[in-house]
């Protein structure tokens, strides 16, 4: 009689805990997918933006003669981009980017005749529209990849978060050159 009582208590034991193994291995597994769901629109958006970058670069060759270097660090920014394998390489691609895109339309103020031309002006209006929706997913990535950043830290869940060899996944942040003031002249 005892130990058919010792028995029952131990295999309810074992299937309570078999079953919040199993919901905090799921609940783990759906904020990791969120976090990799989140990503791959951003990388979407940024190929994007990256399959604009030669057409803007055409349209500006003719008028910016003496500015072939801006121009060339939109090509090495799309071409690292292009090769990039990890999220941390693909950050740094969209960095030299976004910095050398904002180079370019501060160079661009320079010619009028530029600034006037229509294919110009189009490529530049879908870049902004782009970059718009890129910060909206990043605030959507960051949220996850906090959120499970958390979850693998936090006791209980960092015992199988250690099993299954999940990382802290990277947050997208300002770098040093976006939080610099602006000056502007007059």
């Amino acid at each position: 009689m005892v130990t058919t009582v010792v028995s029952g208590v131990f295999f309810f034991l074992i299937v309570g805990l078999v079953l919040y193994f199993a919901t905090v291995y799921n609940s783990l597994i759906s904020i990791r997918n969120e976090v990799d769901r989140s990503w791959s629109n951003i990388d979407v958006l940024l190929k994007q933006r990256f399959d604009e970058l030669p057409k803007l670069v055409e349209t500006c060759r003719g008028y910016m003669k003496y500015e072939q270097a801006t121009l060339e660090k939109i090509v090495a920014a799309r071409t690292s981009f292009l090769n990039a394998q990890s999220v941390g390489q693909k950050l740094d691609a969209n960095r030299e980017s976004a910095g050398a895109l904002k180079t370019l339309f501060a160079v661009a103020e320079k010619y009028p005749d530029l600034k006037a031309n229509q294919n110009f002006m189009q490529l530049q209006q879908r870049i902004s529209q782009i970059e718009s929706h890129i910060a909206d997913r990043r605030e959507l990535y960051n949220d996850a990849a906090n959120t499970f950043n958390i979850r693998i830290a936090q006791l209980p869940d960092v015992f199988l978060a250690s099993l299954l060899a999940y990382q802290p996944r990277t947050l997208f942040a300002a770098s040093s050159e976006e939080r610099a003031g602006v000056s502007v002249a007059m």
